[in-house]
């Protein structure tokens, strides 16, 4: 969702008539996962994908006709792996895609979530009675909801809202009710970020292609020289404080990354042992082989625990065979990447 808000926000504020299109199921190969998303106006503009095929090409005027009728619908592709290329999808396998109009007051009230940063859940209506088809309410992770389904399904529709929003991964869900009723939990969470302790030359690369993949950045540095504005003018938040200090302001959470850049143990170590027992889901050290044994002995003195001391990825990155700052960077963000999508990436060999 968030890739397409700036496009949306033009559209809207130019009062452009909009229809969403959602994957909400796949099967098999498919180059977008489920939740991604593609809009489309009446005037003839298109942003987002949900193939990278001509599936785009049947949505978008599936899409034109919700616009003008309102009546939403639940398309199936299935395609066989002799013409999977021609749809856009690596080889056979099918998609389903959910297509509607999209409501001005919803989505103002959705906007208002994501600018908060705050995590929830869009609830709509794939299958059901015609007049309930499309309906959606949105939980926030404080369990508020705003909108209505129908309110003697509306509890159950919470609890699976709930659930969902532990997992952080969206779904379609049947639910108990008398007349078949399936809906789809679109989890929409807070923007990933990479805490980075150390503004050194790679933390400037690393940064500039975090925001590109759309992280939140934050870089901590007690050294003036380092952490200036001129430095990083990109970043979301220059810390200059020393990293434990700066860290136990910071609410790490399993949307973080921390990674250490100084190579200076009176930097770097304060933090690890604040990042290590975390929910981060990634911290990971520069340093070589015999640094990072030195590093993890010292971590083991400090009474950080095997189990948490497991989660440190040192020497950092992926081996691209990378020498300079911004091929380290890369490395290293694509490590990241890796780690949060559950990949197994191919370490650094040195």
């Amino acid at each position: 969702m968030k890739d397409i808000l700036t496009d949306l926000d033009r559209w809207h504020a130019a009062g452009e008539s909009i229809a969403l299109a959602t994957v909400v199921q796949t099967w098999g190969s498919s180059p977008r996962r489920v939740g991604a998303k593609m809009a489309l106006t009446a005037s003839g503009q298109m942003c987002g994908s949900i193939s990278g095929g001509c599936v785009e090409g049947a949505v978008y005027e599936t899409g034109l006709d919700a616009i003008k009728t309102g009546t939403p619908q639940l398309l199936h592709f299935g395609v066989t792996n002799e013409t999977a290329w021609e749809v856009g999808l690596a080889c056979g396998g099918s998609i389903d895609v959910f297509v509607q109009r999209l409501d001005r007051d919803w989505y103002a009230a959705l906007r208002s979530i994501i600018n908060a940063d705050r995590s929830s859940v869009v609830v709509t209506v794939l299958r059901g009675p015609i007049d309930l088809l499309g309906r959606e309410l949105i939980v926030g992770e404080d369990g508020t909801v705003i909108g209505s389904i129908d309110p003697m399904i509306d509890r159950e529709v919470l609890t699976a809202a709930q659930d969902v929003l532990c997992t952080g991964k969206s779904q379609r869900f049947t639910l108990s009710s008398a007349e078949p009723l399936e809906v789809f939990l679109d989890v929409i969470a807070p923007s990933p970020e990479i805490i980075t302790v150390g503004g050194v030359h790679i933390a400037i690369a690393l940064t500039q292609i975090a925001k590109v993949m759309g992280y939140r950045t934050t870089v901590i540095d007690p050294r003036g020289v380092f952490s200036t504005d001129a430095r990083f003018p990109h970043v979301d938040r220059l810390i200059h404080a020393w990293p434990d200090e700066a860290l136990a302001q910071i609410n790490l959470s399993c949307l973080s990354a921390v990674v250490m850049l100084t190579h200076d143990p009176k930097l770097d170590d304060p933090a690890l042992k604040i990042a290590l027992p975390s929910e981060s889901f990634y911290v990971g050290a520069l340093g070589s082989r015999v640094t990072q044994e030195q590093r993890r002995q010292r971590m083991l003195a400090a009474g950080i625990r095997e189990i948490d001391l497991a989660k440190l990825h040192g020497p950092i990155g992926i081996d691209l065979g990378g020498q300079t700052p911004e091929e380290i960077a890369l490395a290293i963000m694509a490590e990241i990447v890796a780690i949060r999508n559950k990949h197994h990436p191919i370490l650094l060999t040195q």
